[in-house]
């Protein structure tokens, strides 16, 4: 039984927080795209796919052949992300370092990016939006961090300058 303070605790997380995405049987694999370096000559390959389990698994292996290095998963959004500060993603990778991605407009060609390293067991990845920087091609923009209402895309990227095989499982994606 759990105290009244335990309690008020967890059900005031449980109001501000937000689900984006369970991987429910509403989300389809079909609505993640995978790309790989193979835009640019690359040899990486990936996959994606959500279970029965309603887990989803970003699976595959990065080479560096042909000057590749990364592969990344994305799917379009509308999350209103106005009166929430934080992501929260509940996974379980593989030990190795990957990169949560947002756009809030599509059309642009940066993303807002945010590093994040898993620990081979279920964990909860908590990212500031704030804290969320511009990239385009590996390098830093020069524009402010996210401070956008919207989120109409998310991705998850992993490039570590390593030939290496991954898996990284994803359980949901929460606003706080």
């Amino acid at each position: 039984m759990l105290d009244k303070t335990t309690y008020l605790h967890i059900a005031k997380l449980i109001t501000y927080m937000k689900t984006i995405i369970d991987f429910t049987s509403t989300t389809d694999s079909i609505e993640w795209q995978t790309i790989t370096d193979a835009v640019m000559g690359g040899v990486s390959k990936s996959n994606f796919e959500v279970t029965t389990d309603h887990l989803a698994v970003f699976s595959g292996h990065v080479s560096l052949d042909n000057n590749g290095g990364f592969a990344m998963v994305k799917h379009s959004i509308t999350a209103h992300c106005k009166d929430y500060t934080t992501i929260c993603i509940t996974l379980k990778g593989d030990g190795k370092a990957y990169q949560f991605r947002i756009k809030e407009n599509t059309a642009t060609k940066h993303w807002f990016i945010a590093s994040f390293t898993t620990n081979g067991e279920w964990q909860t990845i908590e990212i500031k939006l704030s804290s969320m920087y511009a990239m385009f091609r590996g390098n830093k923009v020069d524009i402010p961090n996210f401070n956008g209402d919207n989120i109409n895309e998310i991705a998850f990227l992993i490039g570590n300058k390593t030939a290496e095989n991954f898996s990284l499982e994803l359980k949901s994606i929460a606003l706080k």
